[in-house]
């Protein structure tokens, strides 16, 4: 029973949207939310503010060139 509970659903690159979550992209990178944060603070990962909250949003395309799949633009 326990195991079933730590089964995580495994992520798809297809599947996630174009902009991504501070969570999302952990998620992605398997590293700690607050990493993200100072990535995107140090210009390793540029986030893009929404909202009135300041909320932080990645591209999908920042993500995959940082794994290297992908060229960035």
């Amino acid at each position: 029973m326990l195991s079933e509970i730590k089964k995580k659903k495994r992520l798809k690159l297809a599947d996630l949207p174009d902009l991504l979550t501070v969570r999302e992209v952990a998620d992605v990178l398997r590293v700690s939310p607050l990493t993200i944060k100072r990535w995107g603070k140090r210009g390793k990962l540029p986030a893009i503010r929404i909202n009135s909250r300041g909320d932080r949003r990645y591209k999908k395309e920042a993500v995959l060139w940082l794994l290297g799949m992908q060229a960035k633009e």
